[in-house]
């Protein structure tokens, strides 16, 4: 069996964990690639909705085993967290169904120090990052002085480690942004405490992956953050500190090209982003609340993570050909189509204009993006409710004109399309 990858097309926040949850029903193995807890996906199982930062939304499926690759980092903080309050609901989170690898890396607080410390100090010119240490640590693992997992199932070296790490961010948080040091000796402490329960969750996941697919197994690799918030193919410097893209989950679990099946590009049937960075189709006022909500539903654009109002926009094909090509989409999937029920009309971006010319392909320069306007076509909208549709052949006659032009100018098949928050509102 192939190892199907699900990808964020956009900025992330597109609604991949439900897609997650809908085809890892098929599945044997959910596994996460990239990011830290700085991602968010939200699951509704019911009357019951699931907010999960690290682990992969498979988790809510009993009998699928949930690997955290080694292309992550992990706040062990969170993670335990994470697994207490699932446990809580009656979700097996043992180490029998969820393993983490030994080569991802750790988050400290002297990550997260060091990156309110660093976000602080850039004043207006702040990248918008969720100050959860995550850049401070991909920073460390690219430098070679990182913390990996596999210390935790040694508490001699880890705490050696972990002392000797404080004690290093505390010249720079002292020295360089003014702050207070930490207390190396407590943290290490602390960073004991979690071995213990997080060690048994330790394993080689390289070899378990190529293992269960040399054995027939189907995997599916979850993505966080979206193709735009790509260290090397994003809005950068406004990024994340890791590959998101279809690259980055091989390079993030140990895997190479040959076992990839499908890779799914999930994309809002508008735009969205939180943080900051160039957003060529931004709306703002009515026609913002109007896709982004008030807030009043937990299904409105406000940030899983951050809880901050999420910018939001008409869609942006030329952002959706972007991730096409770099990430060798073989399907589309758009969530949030029923938002776009009751409009009118509905603009989407086809191109670009660049002092007076025209772009059809995303521009390399995040100053030549500032500087670009928004070519739009204006398509008939639809009136008729769509939550109830399951099958795309149903829905209504604009509606499938839209998912047609978004597939025509992508070159790229629509296959799903979710009209609700429900696991089972998702038209196929």
């Amino acid at each position: 069996m192939p190892l199907d990858i699900i990808i964020g097309a956009q900025w992330g926040d597109e609604g991949k964990g439900r897609i997650t949850d809908l085809l890892a029903q098929q599945a044997h193995i959910v596994a996460r690639y990239s990011g830290g807890d700085n991602a968010g996906h939200t699951v509704a199982v019911g009357h019951e909705t699931f907010k999960l930062h690290l682990i992969p939304s498979g988790i809510v499926h009993d009998g699928v085993l949930c690997v955290i690759g080694n292309g992550t980092v992990i706040n062990p903080v969170v993670f335990l967290r994470e697994i207490d309050g699932l446990a809580a609901r009656g979700v097996d989170v043992s180490p029998a169904r969820l393993k983490i690898s030994r080569h991802a890396h750790l988050i400290t607080p002297a990550h997260i120090a060091l990156d309110k410390a660093a976000e602080s100090a850039l004043g207006k010119d702040a990248i918008g990052t969720t100050q959860r240490g995550i850049g401070p640590a991909y920073t460390d693992k690219a430098n070679r002085t990182g913390l990996r997992a596999g210390l935790l199932a040694n508490p001699e070296a880890l705490g050696d480690a972990v002392l000797a790490h404080v004690e290093a961010k505390n010249e720079w948080l002292v020295k360089i942004h003014g702050a207070e040091a930490l207390d190396g000796q407590a943290i290490a402490a602390e960073f004991a405490h979690y071995a213990q329960r997080i060690a048994p969750y330790l394993a080689d996941t390289s070899v378990l992956l190529d293992e269960a697919l040399q054995a027939g197994q189907s995997v599916l690799a979850e993505g966080a953050q979206g193709t735009l918030l790509d260290i090397d193919h994003g809005t950068y410097p406004f990024v994340t500190s890791s590959s998101p893209t279809a690259g980055g989950a091989l390079t993030g679990l140990g895997l190479g090209p040959k076992v990839v099946g499908k890779v799914f590009g999930v994309a809002k049937a508008f735009s969205s982003r939180v943080g900051s960075g160039p957003f060529v189709t931004e709306l703002q006022g009515e026609a913002a609340v109007r896709l982004r909500g008030t807030g009043a539903n937990p299904w409105d654009e406000y940030g899983t993570t951050t809880g901050r109002p999420r910018r939001v926009g008409w869609l942006d094909l030329v952002v959706l050909r972007h991730a096409v090509r770099v990430n060798s989409l073989t399907d589309l999937v758009l969530t949030k189509l029923d938002i776009l029920s009751g409009l009118p009309e509905i603009p989407v971006c086809v191109a670009y204009e660049l002092d007076g010319q025209r772009l059809d392909h995303f521009p390399p320069e995040p100053e030549l993006l500032e500087r670009c306007q928004p070519i739009y076509e204006t398509l008939p909208g639809w009136q008729e409710d769509v939550t109830g549709v399951r099958h795309l052949a149903d829905l209504p006659a604009n509606a499938l004109n839209y998912i047609a032009f978004v597939a025509a100018h992508t070159r790229t098949a629509v296959s799903m399309a979710s009209v609700g928050p429900e696991r089972e509102q998702v038209a196929v």
